[in-house]
């Protein structure tokens, strides 16, 4: 580590992006996207630009807390790893002694490295790991579920070689994966044409060759017309539906009255524009894209929007397809062995989980469950007590909406614990806070890449710690030795690295020249013949029977969005380029480029009310209420107003991001109750706020 360049991969946001960092007398002094990973080409966006600043802030956690206060109080006493360790291990134990392992949630964001957290939850003997997604992509996950057997990860976006790219509550230029704009610029470069449909023009809507401003919450209805016309003009790719689509004529009747004329009403788009964008689709089929979208918790129905953006792909044969939705390949699928997984160290727990994902919602995928209804578990102890939860470089207090509601349902934890390297509403709240080393002062386990060249990829440290902060494997490795899971108590990461690869036939030395192993010699499309579907007849299920054993229809009628109130508007929300949610808004570099987020207010609106731009409001729902300059635009609807996510930080710890702009969350009373219930995701955007001037002092 004294110099050099070290591959290692970004943690800026849940990407996680191939680098390089360069490092000179064991000090890293610059980074750089991996130049050896395909579609990085050396790039990064402007988060992972400024990781050497978040190693820098002197604002983070710098060694261990225990709350000596009241919770949110911030008093803390600053102690030893040694005594954070033995009291967290003690209080775990006291819990799981009085009311038993199952009674103990842990959640994260997700991502690659899960693997290891999924292994210490088994090993406390809780079926309750969890992750942020219902707050994000659980709606896409279950709607591929529902209709291919396996979840949005089995499928890949192959942006470079489309000929027709829809991106529908995906913003790919602002909420930067630098892949997938890479690709996509590549795409448009050679000649492919990109659609958006959004309720505000994005900065990707302004790359678009067609843009669509649909009332929010109309979306479904908008896929629901293209799929009339493509069915009753004969546009779709009949031999692919043939051999893989299963139940078409119950779709075709469904769609019968979903008429681009009746969607113009519902969307506020002509129907002659909804004909031409199916037109184009079928020529550019099957090289066609059509995003089922990133975050999606979003409305009541955006479960179907992603379905049937599903449903809209597989009609144009794009499913599987180059240029398409092509299938993603394992390990095993290019005949590899993968890693060997931390979590099979210990058996699988019986009992069922707090929240009702696997038995009492069949439907859902059990690996993550839903974290919402988990904490609905905390407040009612249905089907038993939560009495301890682990956030892991996670913070619901900012992303899930109604903070004062979940705040008193964790009044009712016995022991809350955070394991963060930024401060965070969460973290303040907590127990113990557990400080995380940023990504650039640690290394991970080893993860994997499936998709159409799988690979194993490796995170090293770059540098030692600043400050008294450990790696994720140092400190859920500790906990299980004094917890005595005795198979995960790992000395160290080598020994972890040697496990994850035993039978593999990869050494570590294979790492050295990239940070990156190829299990592939070039990327493995699969013919439309070798297409293979987990369902129970092995195709496209357009019914699915596990959402109708739940009582769900698999093609649900069209419901009217809510309009908004008189002199309310939706309020709707989403990512900029700069930022990644709240965790980077104290960033000293990525603060000076964005200090605070900004309304969007529709210019005929702003106008009706008297209200400038740059102007400060105030906005309201239900007696929450928040000031923040606005943005006056013609480019959003008039139905809603939009605000970037992630701001109105009130931790004093926090000086740069204290009372900057405001919280959506905290704008959505009663959120934590409002979801989807074929999806399982939360339906944040159905909530309206009132926009006031602010009367002269």
């Amino acid at each position: 580590m004294a110099g050099g360049k070290i591959y290692s991969i970004c943690g800026m946001c849940s990407v996680r992006c191939p680098i390089q960092a360069c490092v000179e007398d064991g000090m890293c002094t610059d980074i750089q996207g991996n130049p050896h990973a395909s579609g990085i080409e050396g790039a990064l966006c402007a988060r992972g630009a400024a990781g050497l600043a978040l190693v820098n802030d002197d604002e983070r956690p710098q060694a261990p807390m225990i709350r000596t206060g009241e919770r949110g109080q911030g008093r803390w006493r600053r102690v030893s790893w040694e005594e954070a360790l033995d009291y967290t291990a003690h209080r775990l134990q006291q819990v799981m002694e009085q009311f038993g392992p199952r009674t103990v949630l842990f959640s994260d964001r997700g991502g690659p490295f899960r693997d290891l957290h999924q292994a210490f939850v088994r090993g406390l003997g809780s079926p309750n790991y969890s992750n942020h997604d219902a707050s994000c992509a659980r709606n896409v996950q279950h709607a591929a579920q529902s209709l291919f057997g396996f979840g949005r990860k089995g499928l890949v976006y192959d942006l470079r070689n489309a000929r027709h790219v829809v991106l529908q509550t995906r913003n790919i230029l602002e909420a930067v994966n630098v892949k997938e704009v890479n690709d996509l610029m590549t795409a448009l470069d050679h000649g492919a044409k990109l659609t958006v449909i959004d309720i505000r023009a994005t900065r990707t809507a302004a790359k678009a060759d067609h843009f669509f401003l649909v009332r929010p919450g109309s979306d479904y209805a908008f896929n629901l017309a293209v799929i009339h016309v493509l069915l009753t003009r004969g546009l779709y790719d009949k031999k692919f539906a043939r051999r893989w689509i299963k139940d078409l004529d119950r779709l075709q009747e469904f769609v019968r009255p979903y008429t681009p004329e009746w969607a113009e009403g519902e969307t506020g788009i002509a129907a002659h524009r909804i004909i031409a964008l199916a037109r184009e689709l079928a020529d550019a089929r099957p090289a066609v894209l059509w995003h089922p979208g990133w975050m999606t918790a979003r409305y009541s129905d955006s479960f179907y929007v992603c379905r049937s953006a599903y449903i809209i792909n597989a009609l144009l044969g794009s499913i599987g397809a180059k240029g398409g939705l092509p299938l993603a390949n394992t390990p095993a699928d290019v005949g590899r062995k993968g890693l060997r997984k931390l979590a099979d160290l210990f058996p699988k727990p019986q009992e069922k989980r707090a929240d009702g994902v696997g038995w009492r919602y069949g439907h859902f995928d059990s690996g993550p469950g839903l974290l919402h209804l988990a904490f609905q578990a905390i407040e009612t102890e249905d089907p038993y007590p939560v009495k301890a939860y682990i956030a892991y470089r996670h913070d619901p207090l900012m992303g899930f909406p109604d903070q004062d509601a979940l705040k008193r349902i964790w009044r009712k934890l016995d022991f809350l614990v955070s394991v963060t390297f930024s401060w965070s509403d969460t973290a303040w709240f907590s127990d113990v806070v557990l400080p995380l080393s940023p990504y650039l002062e640690r290394e991970s386990i080893l993860a994997c890449k499936n998709g159409l060249k799988p690979y194993f990829f490796l995170r090293q440290r770059v540098q030692e710690p600043r400050y008294d902060t450990k790696a994720d494997w140092e400190i859920l490795c500790s906990l299980a030795e004094k917890l005595d899971l005795k198979p995960l108590a790992f000395q160290s990461v080598e020994d972890i690295w040697k496990f994850q690869l035993e039978g593999t036939g990869v050494s570590m030395e294979d790492f050295r020249a990239t940070g990156m192993v190829a299990l592939a010699d070039k990327p493995v499309y699969r013919s439309m013949e070798e297409l293979r579907f987990k369902t129970p007849s092995g195709k496209i299920e357009i019914l699915c029977e596990r959402l109708e054993a739940q009582g769900l229809p698999s093609l649900k009628p069209y419901t009217p969005p809510a309009r908004p109130p008189e002199g309310m508007f939706r309020i709707t929300f989403g990512r900029c380029p700069v930022h990644t949610q709240g965790h980077t808004v104290n960033n000293p570099l990525l603060h000076e480029q964005m200090p605070e987020n900004r309304l969007w207010l529709n210019r005929e609106a702003a106008a009706a009310m008297g209200i400038a731009d740059g102007e400060e409001v105030e906005i309201s729902n239900n007696g929450r209420t928040a000031r923040i300059k606005v943005n006056i635009t013609d480019f959003i609807h008039p139905e809603a107003v939009f605000l970037v996510h992630g701001f109105g930080h009130t931790l004093p710890v926090e000086s740069r991001a204290f009372g900057k702009g405001a919280a959506d969350n905290l704008l959505m009373p009663g959120g934590l109750r409002l979801w989807d219930p074929a999806g399982g995701a939360l339906a944040m955007q159905e909530h309206f706020v009132r926009v006031r001037k602010i009367p002269d002092a």
